[in-house]
């Protein structure tokens, strides 16, 4: 058996009640390959978790786009893993360049939070990615290995593991790593896998890509070997998502 394609879509901090119902139905009216061929999953924003799973397609999943280091409690603003399980969402987007930057999340932090939720039966999208600066200094390969290291130390099963390897400088700026580029990155985070974790974690692993992908561009990405699927933001807002989607026949072909 192959890898599944996968592809999801980060709505971000993005809508009203309205604009996310317009969003569903254009998700549910969608003609799309079968569930054999891609996994889908949507990530709306926390207060929109439980309007998305309620009214979604049953072949779509939803997922959380973060959550906190270990159980709840005094934590004002945190959503804690066990709050997702409990409200029947599958997913959790952890390490996001964006909660990176922003937020100075560190690997360490990162590999934390990924170990909590899996523990905790959540499944993870662990992302990884460099910045523009990093890339420029050649030094891709060494940020994303002690990214997903950080994962790696702390885990030993990867069978609910999407890795994410997104490169900062490509999101939300138009700016996409070409299909080789993508690839590049793809088979070295495989191989480092396969060096470091097993031949098998390395071999069933999905690593997707994330940085501007559209309708326009998901095809070529796809075709690529190592390129699992997709981790989209702004267009898993329009309808070209579906377009997106629909880019797994060319894995499945």
């Amino acid at each position: 058996m192959g890898r599944k394609f996968f592809v999801g879509g980060n709505w971000k901090c993005n809508g009203t009640a309205e604009e996310v119902k317009k969003i569903v139905k254009t998700l549910n009216d969608a003609k799309v390959p079968s569930q054999d061929v891609v996994e889908v999953v949507v990530s709306p924003p926390f207060v929109f978790l439980p309007l998305v799973k309620s009214s979604l397609r049953s072949d779509f999943y939803v997922s959380a786009q973060n959550c906190w280091v270990k159980k709840g409690g005094a934590y004002t603003g945190e959503v804690s893993a066990e709050m997702l399980v409990n409200l029947e969402v599958p997913w959790v987007i952890l390490g996001h360049s964006e909660r990176r930057a922003l937020l100075g999340e560190s690997n360490e932090f990162v590999g934390d939070k990924v170990a909590y939720a899996l523990a905790q039966g959540l499944k993870v999208i662990a992302c990884v990615g460099e910045t523009l600066e990093q890339r420029e200094a050649g030094s891709t390969m060494d940020v994303v290995a002690a990214q997903t290291k950080a994962i790696a130390d702390r885990i030993s099963d990867w069978k609910n593991v999407v890795v994410a390897y997104e490169p900062v400088w490509a999101i939300g700026t138009g700016k996409v790593a070409t299909p080789a580029q993508a690839q590049e990155v793809h088979d070295g985070l495989r191989k480092w896998l396969q060096k470091n974790v097993s031949a098998d974690v390395a071999e069933s692993t999905r690593i997707i890509y994330g940085g501007s992908v559209n309708g326009g561009n998901c095809k070529e990405l796809a075709g690529q070997t190592d390129v699992d699927g997709f981790l989209v933001g702004g267009a898993s807002l329009k309808p070209e998502f579906v377009d997106i989607i629909s880019a797994a026949t060319v894995k499945s072909a």
